[in-house]
């Protein structure tokens, strides 16, 4: 048996996705921390792994024919000294020439032997590897939810699942897919999201989930196989291509399902493939727009919020502090006598923030924090690469590293690899930390950005959320400057704050203003926020000019 290892199979598989064969391979064969680097500018590494407590490089090469040379090993070699590896691999699906046999025995002299893996090697490795790696125990509230969630496809063909981001949506979504290829294993399923990125980590999500006789693959602008058995993880309108060609999935996932609706593909794929089990999962249901996702796939079959989360144990609890020292006092006083829309408001409320004061805050905020890691979230990528450069101007974070869309992909891997592994202490952020991306360690979230949007506030509070060994709560310095983003906190702090003799003392969430008489001004001014906190732009606020002292 050689499944996803097997030459049709590796032929198929071409180039780009050669290199995640050898990723899966790898995790089977008992490597942890597989990294793909695999891109523009990876200097001949395509993956990273450790085994036995070593560090080992991966070179891929994919060929339709022949044999790989001696370049492929000279390339890994060099590799091997970028990433300061102790030892590497080539690995080919068809063989190697007897030049690069011959220049791995000269290296052999100097350092560790280079291992050549052709595609007899990785088939035999197929053979040799279990059936699955990794343990997947589910929580009780996963299994719950992967209950309610498997009642509902069967009953309706539908279900939707509301989980808070660090609960584990796509552990519940990967449970609810093995059970349905348990039950009918020779379907097809079909696992939509909205972005290349996104599709790449489900399907090595997946993995744990599935017994390697399943076969994974990738369907996105870059990769077309040709085969889609087993579970194909698509970009949406790679998958309506397909789609309309005549691909009938089974068994239907869309992962981040607060996107249906966000243009027609969503509409047209899950009609024609109305008669396929359909579900989603979401951490955050809300839109911008009246689309209302339940309309397509149902009610929740299972919500858990971030509160409850909290107040179970499963997520770290929350220091919070908004700062609103920016208040413009003269705004305040002649917001009562003026009507204005939230967005011109904010615009003659919020002072503008200096950089220099959120270095400030957060320094004061790491030596009381044990083996600080902290996102900050900024505006633009401008705004990113220079807070992070003032920010490497103080000795301990001169590490720190920005992080978004603007960068390869194979530095962006470099820099969250790094930052996971402690040696860079602070990414400075833009959006692409928003979904998908898990980093359990982070303790310190600073939010230097300004956003009105909830699920977009929701989603980066939800970074520092997961749980991890040591780590109990995470600390967030909000630097406010939108009447909705305080709205937002204070809702949480209510529905916090709502249920008290259930919460330990010592571990319980705190919600504070940095000006406590800021905080009596704005609790009186957004008593509304329930509404307030997805208000347009448009929306008004009227404020009593008598309840703001005039000393303020």
């Amino acid at each position: 048996m050689t499944g996803f290892t097997d030459p049709a199979s590796l032929l198929d598989a071409g180039p780009l996705q050669f290199p995640r064969r050898v990723e899966r391979l790898l995790w089977h064969a008992g490597f942890t921390d597989v990294a793909n680097i695999d891109g523009p500018g990876d200097g001949g590494g395509d993956l990273l792994a450790r085994y036995k407590g070593r560090d080992w490089v991966v070179q891929c090469k994919w060929k339709r024919q022949g044999a790989v040379g001696a370049d492929a090993v000279e390339e890994v070699a060099r590799a091997r000294d970028l990433y300061r590896a102790n030892h590497a691999i080539v690995a080919t699906n068809t063989r190697f020439s007897s030049d690069a046999r011959r220049r791995v025995d000269e290296l052999a002299r100097i350092g560790p032997k280079i291992a050549l893996w052709g595609g007899g090697d990785l088939s035999k490795g197929y053979d040799r590897a279990p059936e699955r790696f990794g343990a997947v125990t589910l929580r009780p509230y996963q299994t719950q939810a992967r209950d309610a969630l498997i009642r509902g496809i069967d009953e309706s063909g539908r279900a939707l699942l509301i989980l808070a981001t660090g609960l584990g949506k796509t552990v519940v979504g990967g449970a609810v897919i093995a059970d349905h290829l348990n039950r009918y294993p020779s379907t097809n399923v079909l696992v939509l999201a909205h972005v290349k990125d996104l599709v790449q980590q489900l399907e090595r999500a997946l993995w744990r989930h599935l017994p390697k006789s399943v076969p994974t693959r990738l369907l996105t602008g870059d990769t077309r196989p040709d085969d889609l058995k087993g579970v194909t993880c698509a970009t949406i309108a790679s998958a309506l291509s397909a789609v309309r060609f005549g691909y009938r999935p089974d068994l239907v996932m869309i992962d981040e399902a607060h996107h249906l609706g966000a243009d027609g593909h969503y509409d047209e794929i899950l009609e024609l493939l109305r008669t396929s089990r359909q579900f989603g999962v979401t951490a955050t249901p809300w839109r911008g727009d009246a689309f209302d996702i339940t309309d397509r796939l149902g009610p929740p079959s299972f919500t858990l919020g971030i509160e409850d989360g909290m107040r179970n144990g499963y997520l770290a609890q929350v220091d919070y502090r908004l700062f609103v020292d920016n208040l413009d006092w003269d705004t305040v006083r002649a917001a009562s006598v003026h009507s204005y829309g939230l967005a011109e408001l904010n615009t003659k409320l919020f002072l503008p923030q200096r950089d220099e004061a959120i270095r400030d805050e957060l320094a004061d905020i790491w030596g009381a924090t044990t083996n600080p890691r902290a996102i900050v979230f900024c505006r633009t990528k401008e705004h990113a690469e220079r807070l992070a450069d003032l920010l490497r101007r103080v000795p301990r974070w001169s590490d720190a590293q920005a992080i978004h869309d603007g960068l390869s992909l194979r530095e962006r891997q470099q820099r969250l690899i790094a930052f996971r592994a402690g040696t860079v202490p602070i990414l400075t952020a833009v959006d692409i930390l928003n979904e998908g991306v898990d980093v359990p360690d982070v303790n310190i979230l600073c939010f230097a950005r300004v956003t009105h949007s909830r699920r977009i506030f929701v989603q980066q509070l939800g970074r520092g959320l997961r749980l991890s060994n040591g780590k109990e709560r995470v600390t967030v310095l909000d630097f406010v400057s939108d009447l909705r983003r305080i709205a937002a906190a204070l809702n949480l702090k209510r529905a916090l704050d709502g249920d008290l003799e259930t919460l330990d003392d010592l571990r319980g969430s705190r919600i504070d203003f940095s000006n406590q008489r800021v905080a009596t001004l704005m609790e009186e001014w957004i008593k509304d926020a329930a509404s307030l906190e997805t208000a347009f732009d448009e929306h008004q606020l009227q404020f009593p000019a008598a309840l703001v002292p005039q000393d303020w």
